[in-house]
């Protein structure tokens, strides 16, 4: 059969550098550090006190405080950015058939807030079971997509889909799959996360995954810096609309690019250490190329995984080599997170968008927060340390690793006709 194409023709973002598309790009394209000092609980005792919160974020101007009884903040993060996507793509909805309209949305861990909330409730009582009703619909990593597709009416398939760090980009991957054969003629998409918290925080301090710099918080977020400690733990959402290319046209929607092609793999390694050659990392990029029909030498931006850990950026940086090879040398790669520091499941949907934005402004992102280089990754890969630079993007590769060995990579390119 032959297979549909996909472009992307909305836009929603809620991050620690913006609370919507053009100012997170902004940040983006500026260098702009997310990380700040914890205000959502006390840090006395705990060994990392900084992280990436969503800034100026009030629930009130959003939701009633019905609706805020029933939603999670990661719901509320992921219905803030489907807004803006919705209203950026221009879809009608009186218009649209609400059939062929899907919800494919993740989050990695879901409604953590509302599980500490519940328990600590009920472990502080007498032992008689006084729970919300709303405590497992707002908990569970499946209900912001339920919560999209009610909101606004959509039909068509509805799931949330969770691989750790890898979710939102396996979202995207779904509802891109879905459209390509047939399925649905439009899909939102993305990812949420709202992890910051005493359970989140402890928790990735018990596994030492996350930095402990606490004295350097602000520039904590050190991808391939031979002083990196760990990734900053971040929160927020990101949403996209997909649409197939026709039905796109057919309505006159703006394109921000279209998906070349998407791969998945695992590295059947380790729950949380990347395989040390990188060997999951090599092959689904090789899976995205195969699947877009490109070479390695069409790729001329990658945003990497790059969170900041010890192995993890350096099996990257070797997977990136041992498969573009003299390409590797001739293309920009960067990290975001050094920006937004690492928003878990959602991480894919927001490097998703800082990819879409590379090529439509011809900008790379940096690398920030570099100081010193680290002898066991290449100095000869362009990084793109501490400051933007111009350059024609035709195609670019977003990564995403989670843990238990899940590996995402899409391609988007330059829409051309």
């Amino acid at each position: 059969m032959t297979l549909r194409r996909v472009v992307v023709t909305g836009l929603g973002a809620l991050t620690p550098i913006g609370n919507n598309v053009p100012d997170y790009w902004d940040a983006l394209a500026r260098g702009v550090s997310g990380s700040d000092l914890i205000t959502r609980f006390d840090t006395t005792k705990f060994k990392t006190r900084f992280a990436c919160e969503v800034k100026g974020y009030d629930p009130n101007e959003h939701f009633d405080r019905k609706e805020q009884r029933k939603l999670d903040l990661y719901s509320q993060f992921a219905l803030v950015a489907t807004k803006e996507a919705v209203t950026d793509s221009g879809l009608d909805l009186e218009k649209v058939d609400h059939d062929r309209v899907g919800v494919i949305f993740g989050s990695g861990i879901g409604g953590l807030q509302t599980f500490l909330e519940e328990i600590r409730s009920f472990s502080l009582g007498d032992g008689t079971p006084r729970f919300s009703p709303f405590f497992i619909p707002k908990m569970i990593s499946d209900i912001a997509a339920g919560h999209i597709s009610i909101r606004y009416g959509f039909r068509g398939p509805n799931f949330g889909t969770v691989s750790a760090c890898s979710t939102a980009a396996n979202a995207i991957i779904d509802a891109y799959n879905y459209i390509r054969l047939g399925k649905a003629e439009v899909f939102v998409t993305g990812g949420s996360e709202a992890p910051i918290n005493e359970v989140g925080v402890g928790g990735f301090n018990a596994m030492m995954a996350i930095s402990t710099n606490n004295e350097n918080y602000k520039t904590a977020s050190r991808p391939f810096d031979k002083t990196r400690d760990g990734f900053v733990m971040a929160e927020g959402a990101g949403t996209l609309i997909l649409e197939e290319l026709e039905h796109a046209k057919a309505r006159g929607a703006k394109i921000y690019a279209e998906i070349a092609g998407a791969g998945l793999s695992a590295d059947a390694y380790h729950l949380t250490a990347p395989h040390p050659e990188g060997l999951g990392a090599a092959l689904v990029m090789q899976a995205a190329l195969d699947d877009a029909g490109m070479s390695p030498d069409e790729i001329d931006y990658i945003n990497v995984h790059g969170t900041a850990t010890p192995r993890g950026d350096i099996a990257e940086a070797n997977a990136i080599i041992k498969l573009f090879k003299e390409q590797a040398y001739r293309m920009s790669i960067s990290s975001t997170k050094s920006m937004t520091g690492h928003l878990l499941g959602a991480a894919g949907a927001v490097e998703a968008i800082a990819s879409i934005m590379a090529i439509q402004r011809g900008i790379i992102p940096p690398t920030i927060n570099h100081f010193e280089d680290d002898p066991e990754i290449d100095p000869n890969l362009d990084l793109t340390f501490n400051k933007a630079v111009h350059k024609n993007v035709k195609a670019a590769l977003s990564n995403t690793f989670g843990f238990g060995g899940h590996n995402a990579s899409i391609i988007f390119k330059k829409f051309e006709g």
